[in-house]
């Protein structure tokens, strides 16, 4: 997703990097992209010794944003067969980065997904004095006191780094602003090449008031006046570009996970909070899910007769997401959870519980 911190991370990992021979270009940049256009790879490479490149020894380049560049695979694979040189590359789009890079490059190459900050880089970022490693469950109520109020703040305004580190309510909410234009302007508008780019906002709005919920793509298709198969591609662009993810229901065959309603989900609890009146029972469990995504595979289950677990990670471990957990929450996902053949189970409390068998958001 935009705005999670791809260029300070690619930054940082020039600057660790002992060796002198290093460069690093922006292809955001129009002159730039000219200077990868180049049909003839030869003058790239001419072009890369201009701007400080020694191509006789190893070298280190480091290109950002390079969705604007639809060649640069091509490019990228040319030099690395003729030349010493290693890629450091960002880009804000699975939608388009997914597409552009064969399987030429199978076996040299490493992708890595960013996501805006967890609660403990949050915390990290806000009061380092916290340390989360050293919180052991079962949690006393004085922690989970001192650490409500920063998760409370987590929720409200989410995770995106230039968020979390100002100070006031108010500049916090212009920046949610500035990344929620920035996304739709650079990634819809420039990139999606949607006839109907009004559709696709109101969407993007729709899918937020309804965090947590199945995805009724003949409702929203109904809403929105158009086709389903419209809304079926503007669902997919939204996903590939970060800003939505769809949980998939668990089931013991891969096929009927496929053919069943996923439930949609948000890059962030903060523009859901800013931009729909979702309630905080939604806020929490998409601050929940966002957790778990950076574990592994996440799903949900649901049964004919409407009974469910929220999550299940891996395929191994249920989670059960409640504003206040009591002990008949942890019995009855235990049972659940036995019934459909995961051996491990914990309830996810946003509010102190004295229940064993209970956790809390901030420890995910």
């Amino acid at each position: 997703m935009r705005r999670v911190g791809k260029t300070t991370l690619l930054r940082h990992i020039q600057d660790s990097i002992p060796s002198t021979n290093k460069l690093f270009v922006d292809l955001e940049n129009p002159a730039n992209q000219k200077l990868f256009e180049e049909e003839n790879y030869d003058r790239i490479l001419d072009g890369l010794r201009f701007l400080g490149l020694d191509t006789k020894k190893k070298g280190y380049v480091f290109l950002d944003e390079i969705q604007f560049v639809r060649s640069i695979p091509s490019v990228v694979k040319y030099l690395l067969d003729h030349h010493s040189i290693k890629f450091f590359m960002t880009g804000s789009s699975s939608y388009h980065l997914k597409n552009l890079f064969t399987e030429s490059l199978a076996g040299r190459k490493y992708l890595f997904e960013l996501f805006p900050f967890s609660f403990r880089e949050f915390l990290k970022a806000r009061d380092p004095r916290f340390d989360m490693e050293a919180i052991r469950e079962p949690v006393p109520g004085g922690i989970h006191e001192a650490l409500d109020r920063h998760y409370e703040e987590y929720l409200r305004f989410g995770g995106f780094p230039g968020v979390v580190v100002k100070d006031s309510a108010q500049e916090k909410r212009m920046m949610l602003e500035d990344i929620f234009s920035a996304y739709f302007q650079l990634e819809v508008r420039q990139f999606g090449d949607f006839r109907k780019t009004g559709v696709v906002r109101d969407l993007m709005l729709l899918l937020m008031e309804r965090t947590g919920a199945k995805l009724d793509v003949q409702k929203l298709a109904k809403e929105l006046r158009v086709a389903r198969e419209t809304i079926s591609n503007y669902v997919a662009f939204l996903e590939q570009t970060y800003f939505i993810s769809l949980v998939r229901p668990f089931s013991r065959s891969r096929d009927t996970e496929i053919r069943t309603t996923p439930k949609v989900y948000l890059c962030d609890s903060g523009l859901v909070n800013h931009f729909s009146r979702a309630g905080h029972g939604a806020l929490f469990e998409n601050a929940v899910f966002s957790a778990l995504r950076r574990q592994g595979e996440v799903n949900y289950y649901q049964r004919k007769s409407g009974v469910e677990i929220d999550f299940i990670l891996d395929r191994r471990i249920a989670y059960e997401v409640k504003l206040t957990a009591w002990e008949e929450d942890v019995r009855r996902l235990a049972r659940l959870s036995g019934e459909v053949g995961i051996g491990d189970c914990r309830v996810v409390s946003r509010r102190f519980a004295e229940v064993e068998g209970v956790t809390y958001g901030f420890l995910l």
